[in-house]
């Protein structure tokens, strides 16, 4: 039979019961053994909705405290200084210092300011977060972290057939950075490799038969030192007991089709939803012995899958490989929601196109059941009911609009133009809003507190009425100007209380998006996110923000930046239609987004920021894909933004991303300033900037907005220093690095008093 298995499950839980255990442990309102007693419960819930849905063989080693990535390395000892434990195993306190930072604590002799978390950036192409492993030149590793045993126990205690889950060697050495000297990572391949063989060992002795291996990098450009190590590497590691597959993904092996398929390994994973181009050569190349496990299910998606389609794919295959053949989601299911069947307030029609983890795990068995029992009734009638699927989905109404097609084909080069260049810009906007040397600022969002939520969730279950729910915004509002104005801030933000997500806020007012009420998937640690869903063309019926925005612009004589979230970024965090474009709907998220810059420089804003922290996460994984993404993604943005007069100043915000690679196309988008994440990676992200040249303005982020960790005020200038020394000090803005919503208000005037006094330390010693 065609064995059915899962890569990885979503393991924050269906009311995300992990995010709410996390923060309440963090508070010191749950002890450990209650924390732990949480995540044990999910673990056995996950596997048992899994192997209820009929997949045969259930991951272990997908569940993590914050990030997958982070629980590999505290497995293998690659623990920073600033973090290793007095004792000789690392913690779950060691483990949250190293991705919150360690805040300071005068009785236990830590330094004044705490130690600063690890970076975070994005893994691969995707919203989800990992941390950086930091490698030293004399690295050494060793098994310290006793989760995956623990874990595999647990599964067998309650009678699953498993399948632990690592990320492959050259992967985690790939995903992490060389710290405090100039050597190769991959020098230290030799070094790890017999962790791995330790781990296999243990694995064994647990009665486990096969190991899921993520090296994912094969869907990359690879250098060739990188290609031969993997040789080199699972040469050694086919010695270690075990069965093994390697789990590619996000992606099409390519140039890494035949060194991918001749790995000494018992079987090869692949995506065949995002590149279905690489199925006939692989079954040309795969060794006689060799399991193929074909991801046929969409793991990113929400979309129901097309079964018949997926079938005539698995029919074929299974006629030439029989048993050796395994059906699987495309990659983990980490990406997708927990379960719809919870989503009671969907209609009828478009529930009935959707699919959440459980229900693709569904999908999955269903296409192994059918290899193996064609005639089955359950099989015919899933059929029948698929076909019925993508046949309304075709003729719905809800998707095609024809104002929207027209008012694209009417779009000509001069729309995405600003009037007149930078240079001639600039000068206009700085006699215009007559901003101090390094003007101070944030990203756009204070403090969500428990009372914002309280009155937003009053007003959606009608118990506050609209003029009600309006005060009660006002009265945030005029707390956030008010504490700015204290602060001494020159670009004052309203905060955003009334937004409930940087992204849904705005899906919720365009037609053409759909909403869940149990759509969570995680970003990073405890922070989730529930992506609205596109269901057809897109457009803006009224203003959006412009009446907040106008009533805080009221309460002050400062100037005010108006807050919209940009194209690019809100396709990435959505789930995207299937059957146009990423261009298509990027282009028409534009135009409407472009509707609302307008009207709010028409009412009287003179900055306007336009946020794509996603515009790098959009970028195509194969360097041969990347001209056509940038040159549509960065015409959006400029798009959106240049229906204004030179006057009006446009910012933008990205957030954990590298930018070497992509700098001239940042520099195409052509925002007046653009504001970025550089203080966990210690202003390194600058030299991107430095090297090309950045013509406009910029604003590195001078603190971490995601540790509960306020920095001083000297650490905070010595940061500024750095970056003067690379961008020209008018050209300088002083801001955090990303949004402050996640934050508690006591840690957040300190941080931005602490951020003022900084700014204000150089403008007079760089002056």
């Amino acid at each position: 039979m065609a064995l059915s298995h899962s890569l990885g499950f979503p393991r924050i839980g269906r009311d995300r019961e992990l995010k709410k255990a996390l923060e309440a442990h963090w508070k010191g309102e749950l002890d450990e053994t209650g924390l732990r007693a949480v995540g044990q419960r999910l673990r056995a819930e996950h596997w048992q909705l899994q192997k209820d849905a009929g997949i045969d063989l259930l991951p272990v080693g997908d569940f993590a405290w914050y990030d997958q990535v982070l629980s590999h390395s505290l497995a293998f000892g690659v623990i920073p200084e600033r973090f290793r434990p007095a004792a000789s195993k690392p913690t779950l306190d060691t483990l949250f210092a190293m991705a919150r930072g360690a805040v300071a604590n005068k009785s236990s002799g830590t330094c004044c300011g705490g130690a600063h978390a690890q970076e975070m950036t994005k893994w691969f192409d995707t919203n989800y977060h990992y941390l950086v492993p930091e490698f030293c030149a004399d690295q050494q590793f060793a098994l310290s972290w006793e989760q995956l045993f623990e874990e595999v126990a647990e599964a067998h205690a309650l009678g699953h057939n498993v399948k632990p889950v690592l990320i492959g060697p050259l992967t985690y050495l790939w995903l992490g950075k060389a710290k405090g000297g100039d050597f190769d990572k991959l020098e230290l391949l030799e070094r790890l490799l017999p962790v791995y063989g330790e781990i296999f060992q243990r694995l064994a002795a647990q009665g486990v038969e096969w190991v899921q291996i993520d090296e994912p990098i094969l869907v990359l450009d690879l250098p060739q030192a990188w290609k031969n190590a993997f040789e080199r590497a699972y040469n050694l590691i086919q010695r270690e007991p075990c069965k093994k597959l390697i789990a590619t993904y996000f992606g099409g092996l390519e140039d890494n089709l035949g060194l991918a398929a001749n790995l000494p390994v018992d079987g090869l994973h692949i995506d065949l939803v995002r590149a279905p181009e690489q199925y006939p050569t692989i079954l040309d190349r795969l060794p006689a012995y060799k399991v193929l496990s074909l991801g046929i299910v969409n793991g990113r998606n929400v979309w129901r899958c097309d079964l018949e389609r997926a079938l005539e794919v698995l029919r074929h295959a299974h006629e030439r490989l029989g048993e050796r053949l395994w059906v699987a989601p495309s990659c983990s299911l980490l990406h997708s929601p927990v379960d719809l069947a919870r989503e009671d307030q969907l209609d009828a029609e478009l529930k009935g196109w959707l699919a959440f983890a459980v229900q693709k795990c569904q999908e999955v068995a269903l296409l192994g059941k059918a290899l193996e029992e064609p005639g089955d009734a359950s099989v015919q009638a899933a059929l029948q009911a698929s076909r019925s699927i993508q046949a309304a989905r075709a003729a719905s109404k809800r998707i095609h609009k024809p104002e929207v097609q027209a008012r694209l084909a009417a779009i000509r080069p001069r729309h995405a133009q600003r009037q007149s260049p930078f240079a001639e810009r600039i000068e206009q906007q700085r006699e215009c809003l007559q901003l101090p040397v390094l003007p101070t600022t944030t990203i756009g969002s204070f403090p969500q507190t428990s009372a914002i939520r309280l009155a937003r969730q009053s007003f959606k279950q009608g118990k506050l009425s609209s003029a009600e729910y309006t005060e009660a915004m006002h009265s945030e509002i005029r707390q956030a100007v008010q504490v700015q104005e204290r602060l001494g801030l020159d670009v004052l933000m309203h905060g955003e209380a009334e937004r409930n997500d940087m992204v849904e806020y705005f899906a919720e007012q365009l037609d053409g998006y759909a909403f869940t009420r149990f759509g969570w998937v995680q970003s990073y640690g405890s922070r989730c996110v529930k992506p609205a869903v596109i269901v057809g063309d897109l457009s803006r019926p009224k203003a959006m923000t412009v009446e907040w925005i106008k009533y805080a612009q009221g309460l002050t004589d400062k100037v005010m930046k108006g807050m919209l979230t940009g194209p690019v970024t809100m396709l990435m965090w959505s789930f995207p239609r299937e059957d146009v474009s990423r261009k298509v709907q990027a282009r028409q998220l534009a135009l409407a987004i472009r509707d609302e810059v307008v009207d709010l420089e028409a009412a009287g804003i003179k900055i306007i920021q336009i946020d794509e922290a996603a515009f790098r996460e959009g970028l195509p994984l194969r360097k041969s894909a990347w001209q056509h993404y940038l040159d549509w993604a960065s015409e959006a943005f400029r798009l959106t933004a240049s229906g204004v007069r030179d006057e009006t100043q446009i910012h933008t915000h990205m957030c954990y991303s590298e930018f070497n690679d992509v700098i001239e196309s940042i520099a195409a988008m052509d925002a007046d300033v653009i504001t970025i994440e550089t203080s966990r990676s210690d202003m390194e992200l600058l030299a991107a900037f430095e090297k090309f040249a950045y013509p406009n303005d910029i604003g590195p982020g001078v603190y971490d907005i995601h540790s509960p960790r306020v920095p001083d005020s000297a650490e905070m200038a010595g940061l500024l220093r750095k970056a003067a020394r690379r961008i020209p000090l008018e050209r300088l803005w002083v801001n955090p690095d990303c949004g402050l919503k996640t934050r508690a208000w006591p840690e957040t005037e300190a941080a931005l008093v602490n951020m003022v006094a900084a700014a204000r330390q150089l403008r007079v010693e760089l002056a």
